[in-house]
């Protein structure tokens, strides 16, 4: 499942795991945190990195600044 949509918007789920990322945390903690299935947070995850939204620091996940932008 796609984080973001075709008009560059983002899911309702790729929001609430940037919202849950504001602070570093980890991937079991963005789950649980979103109200979300690991599985779908870890695939999420992966896609919001590669769009710059994120980034993984020592397995901790946190905003980048257009991630930040992308939440306001």
């Amino acid at each position: 499942m796609a984080c973001i949509n075709p008009d560059g918007t983002l899911t309702p789920s790729a929001q609430a795991v940037l919202k849950a990322a504001e602070t570093p945390c980890s991937p079991t903690e963005i789950a649980k945190a979103a109200n979300l299935p690991l599985f779908r947070v870890r695939s999420s995850l992966r896609e919001l990195v590669e769009a710059g939204l994120l980034r993984e620091e020592n397995g901790s996940f946190t905003l980048t600044g257009e991630g930040r932008a992308r939440l306001n």
